[in-house]
């Protein structure tokens, strides 16, 4: 497994990142004893970054995670997202990065983790009314104290990024980035180059629609019930330009999952992209991209299949957008 440095200051991680949040949210029912099963194949195949957050399954998935590494603690970085707002029922109330609630969160999430520092740890959403510099000023103290290692953001924009990084290094921004959502490259991805922070690129499939097995979702528990892309008159059209992507695959005697992976992986060294497989499957496919090696035409050719204009629906549902300050 081959490294990548998230960040002119940040830890060398695997070039391929574990996202875990399916393993316990927002994607259907998991089974458990796969889940743990996933990320222990991760751990033996070279995988170091795994990525959480508190709100997935209201913790369950920080338990989870803490479950699969223990007695491995030392072989694995962890990225937990704070600041998402849940209430019992799963709904969504917002978000809070307050210096006193920061210190609240990370204290649970260790507890949770089983562990007395945690790798990354970020916010996952810029709250609106707390300043950056406030909520950079708070993530550092907890750096000299020891209980973080590095911070990170999350979907935030250039002008964001610029004043958080004037308070404290930020290792990493995680952002969506995929053939079909491209809309870092105009600002966010140059401004992160400039001030030496790397880039972990989550849906990277595109929540499956470029993985070549989608299928339609069970129930409204499944995120992609909601999404815009999946809806009827947009997801027929997704498909169809990722039927190119099938054909070209076949071509290239690899897959459509292994080629959307390996094109993102492509786009930099400073980006890690971090695959959401719930199974040991899945894990095994997204891996295979680290053997596929692109050339220039063959870059050419899958921007040209699957331009980011031509890919029906926004990421998000529009009260979701509101909340990205990357979108702004």
């Amino acid at each position: 497994m081959q490294q990548r440095r998230l960040g002119q200051q940040g830890p060398l991680v695997s070039s391929l990142g574990l996202g875990c949040m399916g393993m316990s949210d927002l994607y259907g029912s998991a089974d458990r004893g796969e889940a743990i099963a996933t990320v222990q194949a991760a751990l033996e195949r070279g995988v170091t970054l795994f990525d959480t957050g508190d709100f997935y399954g209201m913790g369950h998935n920080e338990l989870l995670l803490g479950e699969a590494l223990r007695g491995r603690r030392d072989q694995a970085l962890i990225s937990v997202k704070f600041g998402a707002l849940r209430g019992p029922g799963g709904e969504w109330l917002g978000y809070d990065t307050r210096p006193a609630a920061i210190k609240n969160f990370v204290a649970y999430s260790l507890k949770r983790l089983g562990v007395d520092h945690i790798d990354i740890y970020r916010p996952a959403r810029l709250d609106r009314q707390v300043p950056i510099e406030d909520t950079m000023g708070t993530l550092a103290e907890l750096v000299q104290a020891g209980y973080i290692r590095h911070i990170g953001l999350s979907e935030v924009g250039a002008q964001t990024l610029k004043r958080a990084a004037a308070v404290h290094p930020v290792c990493d921004l995680q952002i969506e980035y995929s053939l079909v959502s491209r809309g870092i490259e105009a600002e966010i991805l140059p401004t992160c180059r400039e001030l030496g922070i790397g880039i972990t690129a989550y849906g990277v499939l595109s929540r499956g629609l470029l993985s070549g097995h989608w299928r339609q979702p069970s129930g409204s528990g499944d995120f992609r019930a909601h999404s815009p892309r999946f809806q009827l008159g947009n997801v027929e059209r997704n498909l169809a330009l990722v039927e190119g992507l099938r054909q070209f695959a076949q071509r290239l005697g690899t897959t459509p999952a292994r080629l959307a992976v390996a094109w993102v992986a492509a786009q930099g060294e400073d980006i890690v992209p971090l695959v959401g497989a719930r199974r040991r499957d899945q894990l095994d496919e997204s891996l295979g991209a680290l053997e596929v090696t692109l050339s220039a035409a063959d870059r050419a050719e899958l921007e040209r299949l699957l331009p980011p204009d031509a890919v029906a629906g926004d990421r998000y549902g529009e009260h979701q957008l509101r909340d990205l300050d990357s979108e702004r």
